[in-house]
């Protein structure tokens, strides 16, 4: 692979156990309960050839917001920010925007739906009146590991903010292996239907499962037919990959895939989709 521009990472994530919570990073966890820091990305990166990585938050904290604002503000690689607010009070979340808007790096908001125990947060009132302060900022709004409980009222949200670029992680976690391969898509696909919409071929790594290109076809072909390469970006998902492939050997199952594009579908994928979705052009050279 080859692209015009250089590489972005979409999804990246870095964790200071002494500075957060991370109330979901528990011991049995094993090599994933530690500390993650910007030199240990820049190395992973390097080796294999990708310039940039946006960082998505780990945690439903200004803490953790702040830790990767204030690393984006020393690395120029860090080419933005995906950072938490309080999404259910739009007063709070109105003040912390404010807060930011002077920083640059901050390209979109991301909450822990998965973690949530609300199964309506997407629907609730003062989250739909937080978002749409969101719109009106020009960020994006991320939503990880939204199958099953959460891809239905994405799909719901983005009719109902249609101005709001709504970007789906990890394709929402299709379920290998499991029964219900037939209605994710089909979940999937009513998010799709909005064009304001896109997706990440990150965060696909099972553990005990091998990941292979082979393995997961299903789910790229089927993301590549809903969405088309101008609508998906893909994302180490690092450092949850030190438990399966890790780094690299995850970029060589991704970009295996990638590669059957043609180079200006593969621009889209590493980079081009990304720049555009969380205006990367703001820090990027």
């Amino acid at each position: 692979m080859s692209p015009a521009r250089p590489r972005v990472d979409a999804h990246l994530h870095l964790w200071d156990l002494d500075r957060g919570a991370y109330s979901w990073l528990t011991p049995d966890l094993g090599p994933l309960h530690a500390t993650f820091t910007a030199e240990q990305a820049r190395v992973e990166l390097d080796a294999c050839g990708v310039g940039h990585a946006v960082l998505i938050q780990a945690e439903d904290s200004l803490h953790d917001t702040e830790l990767m604002l204030d690393t984006a503000a020393g690395h120029d690689w860090v080419g933005g920010v995906v950072g938490w607010v309080q999404l259910d009070d739009p007063a709070a979340a109105a003040e912390q925007l404010d807060r930011w808007a002077q920083q640059p790096a901050l390209c979109g908001i991301r909450h822990l739906v998965h973690d949530d125990p609300r199964d309506d947060f997407l629907r609730l009132p003062s989250v739909r009146q937080s978002l749409r302060l969101v719109a009106d900022r020009g960020l994006a709004f991320d939503v990880p590991d939204a199958w099953p409980r959460h891809l239905a009222d994405t799909a719901e949200l983005t009719a109902a903010l249609p101005d709001l670029r709504v970007v789906v992680d990890h394709l929402g976690k299709p379920p290998f292996g499991g029964g219900d391969w037939a209605a994710w898509r089909r979940a999937l696909a009513d998010v799709a239907a909005r064009p304001a919409t896109v997706a990440k071929v990150s965060g696909l790594q099972v553990p005990g499962r091998p990941l292979t290109v082979e393995g997961l076809r299903p789910a790229w072909e089927t993301a590549l037919e809903l969405f088309g390469p101008r609508r998906l970006m893909w994302g180490s998902d690092w450092p949850m990959t030190v438990r399966t492939e890790g780094y690299a050997g995850t970029w060589d199952v991704l970009s295996a895939l990638i590669g059957e594009l043609s180079p200006d579908e593969q621009d889209l994928l590493v980079g081009g989709t990304a720049t555009e979705v969380y205006r990367l052009d703001r820090r990027l050279p």
